[in-house]
């Protein structure tokens, strides 16, 4: 027999943000003890809203399961003492075990003995289990805040003021900080009332007919058809960002979609800042005709119905009227500092306290800039671009409209920008400056831009390398991996011949002679490369087979556009039917070319045809080879590289390379060393998996 089981804490309002991953954890734990306990169960659903996290359960096996087992102790010579005489081991393994230690018996394995018992014992009800487990089970939760309340020494993510445990129509007892478990749950704060279960597939229906969608994708998908309905109807454009969807699902039990209006000149103020101001203050999702501008209309959703919907609108619309005066306010209060008064208050902005003031990073973007625009070949009207935007890159910082919203940088940085006369290229790149914000951002449109950003990039992490700050495991606090991604895919955008060294040594350079560098540069450069070549090497996976991804990255990374090149290279090659071949003769030639002990090839002491044919035939080669890897054709260079396999199969069936004669069989050594060069430069081949 199989009974279903229903869970759930009931709350106070719980932060949205801590609500999917609370309801996870519940879901992850119950399972795992059902797992550990031996108690077979059906499918599982989780539930949430703000006030309840829920587990339901079905088919859940009325008694764990019977359990008749061989274990394996510890070897003979371990379990007992010279006399024969069970030793503290033994003894311990037999009270883990549950056991006595007379069953005890030896079997060899590798030859050693070992002890093993027979372990069997009667699985207990499961209702017996759950009067223990599941109370322990709720307490071991663990939340990114927690709250005590009461006299109760229990810390939780919020008061627990209700507790339904059902295993079919039974109410599982036990007590939590003086909640005792029961079948009643609570309704929408307002509308509903209390509800009694009578067993826990009744659970979802009967928290609706008191206004709460328990099931949070029923929940999302009322919303979003409650919100693309107004859009049908309005012919709108409603903008759903999915953080914010994610917040209003867990901020309603019962969502009704409604509409508001604000004074359209409000419009006169950036649509970004409008924008911001009602998803981060008021959690509105904004509304835009079909050409993407912001119309003077805004969509949120409700906790509750349609009863007085009218009010609700003209509330939130005057709340919103204030947020956007505060904005506005704002804006204009801005554009009365000038740039060099913004910029002589980053002098008073702490960036890292041993790495000095938000103006000493400006001044150290300023430097690398430079140094960058020559190393990416920018012409002169771009290399003045990149230099201005470089000094007034932070200036919007210390604005009131940052200030308010951090999010808004850049943003703000290139309109302010704009309307104190800047050229439209610089203040295109001081927003550009920040790009890639996010993984899946776009990378800078503008060689100024891209060239900002990567100076600014490089700074924060020569800075943080410098002073010991580099992330382990999941601990990043300063985003540089972001940032160094971020490089990565500046430079695969721009398609630039830079390479990676480039961009450390410019850094290194600037920080040494501004007196930062706290180690060594070489360590520094050093740890520089291990950190990138995981970017690198991400890069290359999202395209790439594993053995693909380690052939091209064992030839180097520094270039990472030649990188990915080649790779894709790779992967076109890798799937004809005689490049295993071809990697077969490849591999040949590095093998032996290890032992190579000079790089000279002398052609007068070729004693075979087929040395010459090769080495002639290589010459040719390598030199349309470089040539086409110095013009970023990886995909031409690799057919060229292929071209040598007749070649090569011929000279091994020909030549006995390790031949009596030392000079014959420096010669021939040479020649493979030669041939080995330009392989290797590709990939290392010996990496391929068929």
């Amino acid at each position: 027999m199989a009974k279903d089981l229903l869970l759930e804490i009931g709350l106070e309002e719980v932060p949205a943000r801590f609500i999917r991953s609370a309801m996870e954890q519940l879901k992850e734990k119950t399972v795992k003890w059902l797992a550990d306990s031996r108690i077979g169960h059906g499918e599982v659903k989780a539930y949430a809203t703000p006030r309840r996290l829920a587990i339901l359960i079905h088919d859940v096996e009325e008694r764990q399961s019977d359990v008749n087992e061989e274990v394996k102790g510890p070897s003979r010579k371990i379990a007992q003492d010279e006399s024969g005489a069970w030793s503290k081991a033994a003894l311990g393994f037999a009270r883990s075990q549950g056991v006595d230690p007379d069953s005890f018996y030896f079997k060899e394995l590798g030859g050693v003995e070992y002890i093993y018992a027979n372990k069997s014992s009667i699985g207990e009800a499961t209702g017996t289990l759950m009067n223990e487990s599941l109370p322990a089970l709720i307490t071991s939760m663990t939340f990114p805040k927690n709250m005590r309340w009461g006299n109760w020494d229990l810390k939780f993510v919020r008061p627990i003021r209700w507790l339904v445990a059902l295993f079919g129509t039974d109410v599982v007892p036990f007590e939590i900080a003086g909640v005792s478990t029961g079948r009643v749950t609570r309704g929408h704060r307002f509308l509903g009332n209390e509800t009694e279960i009578s067993k826990p597939a009744d659970y979802a229906e009967r928290l609706k007919e008191q206004f709460v969608y328990a099931d949070v994708e029923e929940r999302q998908k009322l919303i979003l058809d409650q919100i693309h309905r107004l859009a049908e109807e309005k012919n709108w454009k409603i903008s759903i960002k999915e953080d914010l969807l994610e917040e209003v699902v867990f901020l309603v039990e019962y969502p009704t979609a409604l509409y508001g209006t604000f004074d359209p000149d409000f419009l006169n103020i950036p649509q970004e800042v409008l924008i911001t101001s009602m998803r981060e203050h008021q959690r509105y999702f904004p509304v835009l005709n079909t050409e993407g501008q912001l119309q003077p209309f805004f969509v949120t959703v409700r906790n509750g119905n349609e009863k007085a919907i009218e009010q609700v609108a003209k509330g939130n619309e005057k709340v919103l009227r204030a947020r956007l005066s505060d904005a506005r306010f704002f804006y204009r209060e801005d554009q009365k500092m000038p740039i060099s008064a913004a910029l002589d208050k980053l002098e008073t902005i702490v960036f890292h306290e041993e790495l000095g003031t938000v103006a000493d990073k400006v001044r150290r973007i300023g430097s690398i800039t430079s140094k960058l625009s020559n190393l990416m070949n920018a012409d002169s009207q771009t290399a003045q671009d990149a230099s201005r935007t470089a000094q007034i890159c932070k200036f919007d910082l210390v604005t009131q409209m940052v200030y308010e919203f951090p999010e808004l940088q850049g943003v703000m940085g290139e309109d302010y920008a704009r309307k104190a006369g800047e050229r439209d290229a610089v203040a295109q790149a001081i927003f550009e400056h920040y790009q890639p914000r996010f993984s899946g951002d776009q990378a800078p449109a503008s060689r100024a831009g891209a060239i900002v950003s990567i100076a600014d990039k490089i700074d924060t992490i020569v800075g943080c390398f410098s002073i010991g700050i580099i992330p382990t495991g999941s601990q990043d606090p300063y985003a540089l991996r972001r940032q160094a991604a971020g490089i990565v895919q500046i430079l695969l955008a721009h398609n630039t011949a830079c390479k990676l060294s480039d961009v450390f040594l410019a850094a290194l350079e600037v920080h040494r002679e501004a007196g930062l560098l706290k180690r060594d540069a070489a360590d520094i450069q050093k740890d520089l490369f291990d950190f990138f070549g995981l970017r690198v090497k991400n890069v290359l996976s999202e395209n790439a087979r594993y053995d693909v991804v380690d052939a091209a990255m064992a030839s180097g990374f520094d270039d990472a556009a030649s990188s990915v090149r080649r790779a894709a290279a790779l992967m076109n090659a890798v799937r004809l039917p005689d490049f295993k071949t071809t990697v077969e003769s490849f591999n040949r030639v590095n093998n032996l070319a290890g032992k190579a002990t000079k790089t000279a090839v002398d052609a007068s002491i070729f004693q075979e045809k087929v040395e010459n044919e090769l080495y002639t035939l290589w010459a040719e080669v390598s030199s349309r080879f470089n040539s086409l890897m110095t013009e970023g054709r990886e995909e031409e260079a690799l057919q060229q590289l292929g071209s040598l396999q007749p070649a090569i199969t011929a000279y091994f069936d020909k030549v006995m390379v390790m031949a009596e004669q030392e000079d014959v069989r420096a010669n021939r050594l040479a020649t493979l060393a030669a041939v080995s060069s330009d392989l290797k430069r590709f990939a290392d081949f010996s990496k391929l998996v068929w």
